[in-house]
């Protein structure tokens, strides 16, 4: 006879809504750790999609991802040109924030080299890849936008014709993809009268110069669009991204590139560490503190229930020790409640978390390795919470049951 489990369907009722309070505390503190764990999942992913062995970025600077970052455009035929490297091209990432049906949306802008990249390797769950150079665009299911919806960026309006699902920053903004010219476009776009104003600025410079009165036709070459000024060249990207050859080294060609002086080349693992021990970093260091503390007043709240449970059996345990019972089943007793409470909470938590946790707004990833801990933790704090309600027990004496 187990008078554990005696007590606990003597007081189902109550011992199940008390595990139930209990489970909901210990979801909070396993959705923390999700958070965390989809913290890191989300900083890595566009790094990993973009399937890059080597990152180009603008000398001294930790870009494209966790710092701006800005190289020509004819960076790509100098890093193609290195030993070992087997393709390269342009790659360009903004974030912008849009309104669009009354809503506002926030997403993170990626170029894709046309046409050597069309996004063909995204995880594209409907519709398909780009087909042409300009106004096509593949969104993340995040953003709420079905295939063939028009979206207004700057001037222009782009079709999405794919939808992928997961892909976002490590902000939680949904990633829309397009090419490397559009991804430009949208970036660098500016209202008319911004670009009439920037027009007579340069025809007001180049009048006060000796060129200018000299040659008045420059002037005239002045007032046109930016691209058309050979002094003036294309815009600047973002990166550019390499492969290498089976076998390269590739922290050798790293180390040629950054020889240039004028950029700073870096590999995959070593741009995934820059955005992990970054933002995501100080994140999870904040979500680590509110766990502990979390699981602190877990451990508090589960030793006062323990302790009240046994206030309520002091006359039958009492009676216990009248007939000649050991200490040893008295402490069986209350351990065994204590950890049948704990694990029941630990159940209870799992289960709605897998029904809650998705509809969360930012990813929520529970990783095996972080439930075995935490079910390791609830034990622990299940055996100590026991004390103070063991402490009591033994402390009664067999006389107390003539008492009442």
């Amino acid at each position: 006879m187990n008078l554990a489990l005696r007590d606990v369907r003597h007081h189902a009722g109550r011992f199940a809504l008390t595990a139930f309070g209990l489970g909901v505390l210990l979801m909070v503190v396993m959705g923390m750790g999700g958070i965390y764990r989809g913290l890191i999942d989300e900083g890595t992913l566009l790094i990993d999609q973009v399937g890059a062995d080597i990152w180009v970025v603008q000398r001294d600077t930790r870009g494209p991802f966790a710092e701006l970052s800005r190289v020509p455009r004819n960076l790509v035929d100098r890093v193609a040109a290195v030993p070992g490297v087997t393709g390269a091209r342009e790659f360009v990432t903004h974030t912008i924030q849009r309104e669009h049906e009354g809503r506002l949306l926030r997403m993170v802008v990626a170029g894709l080299s046309w046409p050597t990249d069309k996004g063909q390797r995204l995880p594209i769950v409907a519709g398909r890849p780009l087909a042409q150079n300009h106004y096509e665009m593949i969104a993340d299911r995040k953003l709420g936008l079905k295939l063939g919806t028009k979206l207004e960026l700057g001037k222009d309006t782009y079709t999405i014709v794919g939808l992928t699902r997961g892909m976002t920053s490590w902000g939680g903004d949904a990633a829309v993809f397009v090419t490397v010219n559009d991804a430009q476009a949208i970036q660098f776009d500016q209202p008319g009268e911004a670009l009439r104003l920037e027009r007579a600025a340069r025809r007001s410079r180049g009048e006060q110069q000796d060129f200018g009165r000299a040659q008045p036709q420059l002037l005239e070459r002045a007032t046109g669009p930016a691209a058309n000024i050979p002094a003036l060249g294309p815009p600047n990207v973002s990166a550019v991204i390499a492969r290498l050859e089976a076998g390269v080294d590739a922290e050798a060609v790293c180390g040629l590139i950054s020889a240039w002086g004028d950029v700073t080349a870096m590999t995959h693992a070593r741009q995934q560490h820059l955005i992990l021990s970054g933002p995501v970093e100080r994140s999870g260091a904040q979500l680590g503190l509110f766990r502990t503390l979390l699981t602190i007043v877990s451990a508090i709240v589960m030793a006062l229930i323990l302790y009240t449970l046994t206030l309520e059996k002091l006359h039958d345990i009492a009676m216990l020790k009248l007939i000649g019972a050991p200490n040893r089943v008295i402490l069986g007793l209350i351990m065994q409640q204590a950890i049948v409470l704990g694990m029941l909470g630990f159940g209870v938590a799992y289960v709605l978390g897998r029904q809650v946790f998705p509809h969360f707004p930012r990813r929520i990833l529970l990783v095996e390795q972080d439930l075995i801990k935490l079910a390791g933790v609830v034990l622990v704090i299940s055996i100590l919470a026991s004390g103070l309600g063991i402490w009591r027990a033994l402390r009664v004496s067999p006389g107390e049951v003539l008492s009442r």
